[in-house]
């Protein structure tokens, strides 16, 4: 198969736009303990109280079900604090702890953010053309448009958290029990 010098460019640049949100993910794990999905959702609701994860994920460019698997981890960690809203107890607000807004004075910038901002330096026309044409390359690779689209690397299993265990490893374990 011959590839075109244009989709040899095209390749190469997205392979760098993934390994930047690949490593800006991995340096927020080091750094802060989280992922930068979470930085991101951090970030947003810096903006101000989300009146429901629906909201929440309007500001996050995701569904509700991804951003809510975020918050629920956030939540754990004491950096988001659910309430019930004051006009209605059915419904929740979501907002920042005192400790989610420590965090975020030295926290770098999420990738999705400098995302968003380099897309918006396109003319709305140029973002509608990337659109299409990215949904293009989408359904050429027979990849489920239906599919949900989580936030960037969140739900990954991410590899070197647990040490993998040998199956030589796994016959000691069990020679000692």
């Amino acid at each position: 198969m011959e590839v075109s010098l244009s989709s040899a460019g095209t390749l190469r640049a997205l392979r760098r736009l993934v390994r930047a949100l690949r490593l800006a993910d991995r340096a927020a794990e080091a750094r802060l303990g989280l992922s930068a999905a979470q930085l991101f959702v951090l970030e947003r609701l810096a903006e101000g109280p989300a009146g429901s994860m629906a909201e929440l994920a309007g500001r996050t460019f995701t569904d509700a079900s991804s951003v809510s698997v975020v918050v629920q981890r956030l939540g754990a960690r004491g950096l988001v604090v659910r309430a019930t809203a004051p006009d209605d107890a059915r419904r929740t607000t979501l907002r920042l702890s005192a400790a989610g807004r420590r965090l975020l004075v030295t926290a770098p910038r999420s990738p999705q953010a400098e995302l968003l901002d380099a897309l918006e330096q396109l003319s709305a026309g140029e973002r509608k053309e990337l659109e299409r044409l990215l949904e293009q390359v989408v359904r050429g690779m027979g990849i489920d448009e239906s599919a949900p689209s989580p936030m960037f690397f969140e739900g990954e299993p991410r590899l070197g958290r647990r040490r993998a265990r040998t199956p030589g490893a796994r016959a000691r374990t069990r020679s000692r029990g």
